[in-house]
């Protein structure tokens, strides 16, 4: 039962500290650019002319 008293609490602020990053995250507009990110990884970087 103590273990409980010690435990729960750590979780729930563990829960809360998760869910201000996750707002956090949003509000700094980290879900604003998802087919950017889709595109840059098939993107190789090299520009060469076609010949």
């Amino acid at each position: 039962m103590t273990g409980l008293m010690i435990l729960i609490p750590i979780a729930l602020g563990l829960g809360a500290l998760g869910l201000v990053a996750f707002v956090w995250s949003l509000k700094s507009g980290q879900y604003e650019d998802l087919d950017g990110a889709a595109h840059r990884i098939l993107d190789d970087g090299e520009d060469k002319p076609l010949k």
